[in-house]
């Protein structure tokens, strides 16, 4: 099913909620921005949308990815070697909102947008159609600046959870996110996985129990069966490895046939 046809800017929330109805769930697609290039990254982006993916996830590359996989690692040093500015995201992200229908967030380490400024990321990114951001080092407790300037630009703030979490600390993420709480599935870095850790099922009901009305799960999904699985107890299944490794591989026309088979795990049957 495509997705991409432009239009009124549509809330995160609100898709996984369209999704939760009328299919299993939302697959949200990871790409760096930038990777191979600028313009290609765009397109694959686009790709996405008119495969059957619901909202898209865009990492800003970085110097030091302490979260990333070797996959995802480099990608974003190829974009770095590129010439990558934290600016260009914005304009990746108006291209994409200009052509698809798709709610793109942003997924940066907390360090580049104190060093863009917290207020100028966000003015930018809304400015963009940006519909929000994940911030994967930051946690709720230190997030005050950020949260008041996404709130004050209306743009999603996505904190994760982790299974090795407290149920004080998914109470905090739970209460702080907007648009949903990005659940990391397994307590290592990014990467397909041939099984996707039954730790995801546990951590995505201790955030049901502490009130989380959307969460999604990432980290280790590579396969539609997967997908499938995770929408069993998610709201949307999280993928990158897997997507990159396709574009990197087989270009745009090769991402954009692995996004098909990928959120075909999407149907119910």
């Amino acid at each position: 099913m495509s997705t991409a046809s432009a239009g009124p800017r549509r809330s995160v929330s609100g898709v996984l909620r369209e999704r939760g109805r009328d299919s299993k769930g939302a697959v949200v697609g990871y790409l760096p921005v930038g990777f191979p290039d600028l313009a290609t990254s765009i397109e694959a982006a686009v790709a996405l949308a008119e495969n059957g993916f619901d909202i898209i996830e865009l990492g800003l590359p970085y110097s030091d990815p302490v979260m990333d996989g070797p996959v995802i690692q480099r990608a974003t040093q190829a974009a770095l070697a590129a010439g990558f500015r934290v600016s260009q995201a914005f304009d990746a992200v108006a291209s994409i909102t200009e052509r698809t229908g798709v709610p793109v967030v942003l997924m940066t380490y907390w360090n580049l947008v104190l060093q863009y400024g917290v207020q100028r990321f966000s003015e930018q990114l809304a400015a963009a159609g940006g519909a929000g951001a994940i911030t994967p080092d930051l946690i709720p407790d230190e997030a005050s600046e950020w949260l008041a300037a996404a709130r004050a630009n209306g743009l999603d703030h996505i904190f994760l959870a982790a299974p090795s979490s407290t149920d004080e600390r998914l109470a905090s993420v739970v209460r702080q996110s907007s648009g949903f709480v990005y659940a990391v599935s397994t307590m290592g870095i990014t990467g397909a996985r041939s099984d996707v850790d039954a730790a995801a099922r546990s951590l995505v009901s201790r955030l049901r129990d502490q009130g989380g009305s959307e969460v999604c799960v990432g980290l280790g999904i590579s396969t539609a069966a997967q997908v499938s699985e995770v929408l069993e107890y998610a709201d949307g299944a999280i993928i990158g490895s897997a997507l990159i490794s396709a574009l990197a591989e087989g270009g745009v026309r090769g991402l954009a046939s692995a996004a098909a088979t990928l959120s075909s795990g999407t149907r119910l049957s």
